[in-house]
């Protein structure tokens, strides 16, 4: 640890020596200046704040002891330690010296050895009286940041941290709060940096709120709208290209009202959920005359859920999509989004769940759907969580209805092949037997090898070929039974199987 050191003494020679005979680096001092007189010194300590002064007693304009006594009269709890220089014959003044609280004293003419192992207790003590003051002043720090962090979050204080608050507070004009909010892997960096910086500031205090989100408090000289302070532009610089959001509250007078800052600069950074920029900084001034709207059509997120329990992957990208414009759109508060996204969320989780018996590899955690408020989340984060889990559930969901509609395709061929001839679709067919269409289309297709319009086509020229066989009913009346209502479309089914007309495979036969 190096500390400054002045050196006065109104004869040049006696400045040189001690510059020369004594190893001032090896002992842990910078000699930051010298002098010749006890006024010019006073001026010295003003410019370069030393932290050891060593001065010659009998000086012009102003001796070595009256220059110590003014200087601790004017400056008392500046914590500069003085060594008096004096002959043997001025040992009056070296008892004078002892009443101003000065204990070191350096005989003259100065003796390099003697004069180092001085230095070298004066080097000790300043050490501990460094280490002292810098304890001191961090739990001062600690102490400003709780009674902060109190006011902030509008926690009770008892009346002896109000008068302490108050005198913080004093110490500036104007106030101002800043949220910083980052994802989770950056967090522990952004917390780094910002105290590294703050902690040389006066005036600024860091304060931990809500996991992923930091409170820095600083005060300003000019009152009115606040204006960012070099801490948080470096941190943005440093962290440029990255998630990490600051939004600015509006400036109050007095960290007794510092709440209101805190409560304004959660109200902007809400509006960095719709902004397509995922970093940078916001402030309230920004945005407080453009309020958000808490009324939504519940419809939206129905169909998001019913198109997963259609299975339908498609209809449900498309739903979750359609959503997210209006939220958009209508401007719907980001705490609601949240939560509508969260519940639905949790309902098709539920659907796997109900299904399987089971939550499968914990679809709840691997989303991290009790932390999605969390972070700097954007409404896009929050979609395309929405749409992954929910394609996942799908695929899951479509298992277990494999597996369970194997025994069912017996049922359903069986069904197929009774009623061929009634005007059947998939679509009514899947309101029978409770499935998806394109799903059962899927299923018969993996079953039988041929879709399912194939199927019943098959089915009904095969029987109108036994009775074409017969030769006992018209080919109307044939195409007709089987069930094709015209006459044109029975005809086209025929010819594309037998390759020849109904007339022309009678006329073969005999």
């Amino acid at each position: 640890m190096t500390f400054n050191v002045l050196l006065i003494d109104d004869e040049p020679g006696a400045l040189e020596g001690l510059a020369l005979w004594i190893d001032w680096e090896r002992l842990g001092f910078n000699i930051c200046g010298t002098c010749s007189n006890g006024l010019e010194g006073l001026q010295k300590m003003v410019e370069y704040k030393p932290d050891l002064v060593i001065t010659d007693v009998n000086m012009p304009l102003m001796d070595g002891l009256l220059m110590i006594e003014t200087w601790q009269q004017e400056y008392p709890d500046s914590g500069v330690k003085f060594v008096v220089m004096s002959g043997y014959s001025e040992f009056e003044y070296a008892r004078k010296a002892l009443r101003h609280g000065i204990n070191h004293y350096i005989l003259k003419p100065v003796i390099g050895e003697e004069a180092e192992e001085e230095l070298s207790r004066i080097h000790e003590e300043l050490v501990q009286e460094k280490n002292r003051f810098n304890l001191g002043v961090i739990a001062m720090r600690e102490e400003a940041i709780s009674l902060i962090k109190h006011s902030l979050l509008e926690l009770p204080l008892k009346d002896s941290g109000l008068v302490k608050l108050q005198a913080i507070s004093s110490a500036r004009e104007a106030w101002s709060c800043c949220l910083i909010q980052s994802e989770p892997s950056l967090m522990a960096s952004v917390r780094e940096t910002i105290a590294s910086l703050s902690v040389q500031m006066e005036g600024e205090y860091v304060i931990d709120l809500e996991p992923n989100r930091i409170g820095l408090v600083y005060g300003h000289s000019a009152s009115g709208e606040s204006e960012s302070s070099d801490t948080l532009r470096e941190l943005l610089h440093r962290h440029a290209g990255q998630r990490l959001i600051a939004s600015e509250g509006a400036t109050e007078p007095s960290l007794l009202n510092i709440h209101r800052c805190y409560l304004t600069a959660k109200e902007a950074i809400e509006h960095k959920f719709y902004d397509t920029d995922y970093g940078g900084s916001i402030s309230y001034r920004e945005i407080r005359d453009q309020p958000f709207h808490y009324h939504y059509q519940i419809s939206l997120m129905d169909d998001v859920i019913r198109s997963v329990e259609l299975l339908d992957k498609a209809g449900f990208r498309e739903a979750a999509t359609i959503a997210a414009s209006a939220f958009r759109e209508l401007w719907i508060a980001p705490g609601i989004v949240k939560k509508m996204v969260i519940h639905v969320l949790y309902r098709i989780i539920g659907l796997v769940k109900e299904a399987e018996g089971a939550e499968p590899q914990n679809l709840s955690s691997k989303y991290n759907v009790a932390g999605l408020t969390d972070g700097v989340t954007h409404l896009d984060d929050l979609i395309g969580d929405l749409i992954r889990c929910g394609e996942e559930c799908i695929e899951h969901l479509l298992v277990q209805q494999a597996r369970q509609s194997q025994g069912v395709i017996q049922e359903i061929n069986h069904y197929i092949h009774l009623h061929y001839r009634e005007n059947l679709t998939i679509k009514r067919l899947a309101e029978l037997f409770y499935l998806h269409p394109v799903y059962l289309g899927q299923l018969l297709i993996r079953k039988n090898g041929i879709g399912f319009s194939e199927l019943i086509h098959n089915l009904r020229i095969d029987e109108a070929t036994a009775l074409l066989k017969q030769n006992k009913l018209k080919n109307s009346e044939i195409a007709d039974r089987v069930g094709y209502s015209h006459y044109n479309q029975f005809l086209k089914h025929f010819e594309k199987r037998w390759g020849m007309s109904p007339n022309e495979f009678k006329s073969g036969m005999f």
